[in-house]
């Protein structure tokens, strides 16, 4: 779990700048989509109810199917704000199934 959520991360740092074509964008719904669902998954088996929910919140908020569409300065935040919990869900010391 460790290295999709470090690639997660890396990415989500890497879509802040303005200038990357918009199909890195959607590439970067489905892999932040794919890894959140794995993310919270892994948070279910290891029994950490609280951070099930934060990474159900960006599936929805990244879900590539119903997407949500916000200006590139909304997303930003939001980019920043999961980086950061893909940052902490990878470096936390609860990192093993129980």
């Amino acid at each position: 779990m460790k290295y999709i959520c470090v690639i997660s991360a890396l990415l989500l740092l890497i879509a802040i700048p303005n200038w990357l074509p918009y199909d890195f964008y959607v590439l970067l719904r489905w892999i932040i989509f794919i890894s959140s669902i794995y993310t919270s998954y892994f948070f279910y088996k290891s029994k950490q109810k609280g951070w099930i929910f934060v990474f159900i919140a960006i599936a929805f908020l990244f879900n590539p199917i119903i997407p949500v569409y916000l200006n590139k300065s909304d997303w930003i935040p939001i980019d920043l704000i999961s980086l950061v919990l893909f940052s902490i869900a990878a470096f936390s010391n609860k990192n093993e199934i129980k």
